[in-house]
């Protein structure tokens, strides 16, 4: 009498388990690598928004310093909000600082136009050790524009151009009548004077 084999159908399923159970296991590890590759990038860009915007406001900063010093002379307002001054200091050490602070390099910080600024910056991990091959050294790279935006708005009257009196300075709906004897703390802050924010 010939013995009933009733393991027979088990052993032949074992092989397909083995597989479906090795096709599983390698999506989850792809998963994990694309995640790794997602955060390493994630961290570039906030690295490089970061430091575009530094470098924006520090540049705001000095911007609003020249508006102080030109207090007296409201014909030189316009260019300062305009962004055409000349003599300013050079910004992108602020890049340089912000993306250190984030674990990145700058690799390169470019003027936009007078009143923004794009910086290029690179991770200084790597995605690290993953199934695909030549990510373990990949690097992210990714890129940040920051925009320097004038918030104000005035009028010279013909009548008081030669007079003393300082014309009203009105920064989005804010009202600011300018005294030329008031102490600094008491003028419009860079914030008050421009808005920096990440280009669209």
């Amino acid at each position: 009498m010939t013995p009933i084999r009733r393991y027979g159908d088990a052993g032949q399923a074992f092989p397909i388990y083995i597989t479906v159970v090795g096709g599983l296991l390698f999506l989850a590890f792809a998963y994990i690598a694309v995640g790794q590759a997602a955060a390493n990038r994630n961290d570039a860009q906030t690295a490089a928004d970061a430091a575009a915007l530094a470098v924006a406001q520090d540049r705001r900063d000095q911007l609003a310093d020249v508006w102080a010093d030109n207090l007296l002379d409201p014909t030189k307002w316009q260019d300062v909000f305009d962004g055409k001054v000349d003599g300013l200091d050079l910004s992108c050490w602020r890049a340089d600082q912000l993306a250190a602070q984030n674990d990145a390099t700058v690799l390169s910080c470019l003027p936009e136009g007078l009143l923004g600024y794009t910086v290029v910056v690179e991770t200084n991990d790597t995605v690290g050790d993953s199934i695909v091959p030549g990510t373990e050294d990949k690097k992210s790279q990714e890129e940040a524009t920051a925009v320097i935006e004038p918030r104000c708005e005035f009028d010279i009257p013909v009548e008081e151009a030669a007079e003393d009196a300082l014309p009203a300075l009105t920064c989005e709906g804010a009202e600011w009548e300018l005294d030329p004897k008031a102490p600094e703390e008491l003028l419009p802050k860079p914030e008050d004077l421009f808005e920096v924010h990440l280009a669209d």
